[in-house]
C-alpha cells in the first residue's frame, strides 16, 4: 500500500489542518469537486487531496503524499513548468 510508503499518518493529516492553503483546485473532477493542499507540520511538508461531497456534508482524503521538490517551486506551491 502507497500510504505506509509515504508514512504520512492521519493524525499528522488532522493536526495540520491550522496550516492548510488551497494550491490547486479542481472543482469538475470525475467523482467530487477536489482540491490539492499544502500543509505543514512540525516534521512534515505535504501536500493532501481533498475531495468535497457538499450534498452529503462530509470531506474525504483522497491522497497524501511529501512533495518532490524537483516537480514544485521553491516553496513546494506551483508547479515547475514541464
Amino acid at each position: 500500500m502507497r500510504l505506509k510508503e509515504r508514512m504520512i499518518l492521519r493524525d499528522v493529516i488532522i493536526k495540520s489542518a491550522e496550516s492548510y492553503e488551497i494550491i490547486e483546485s479542481y472543482p469538475k473532477n470525475k467523482y467530487l469537486p477536489s482540491y490539492l493542499v499544502y500543509a505543514r507540520s512540525k516534521e512534515h511538508i505535504m501536500h493532501i487531496l481533498f475531495a468535497v461531497d457538499v450534498k452529503d456534508d462530509n470531506v474525504r482524503v483522497v491522497t497524501s503524499y511529501h512533495p518532490i521538490r524537483q516537480e514544485w517551486d521553491e516553496n513546494l506551491k506551483r508547479r515547475k513548468s514541464p
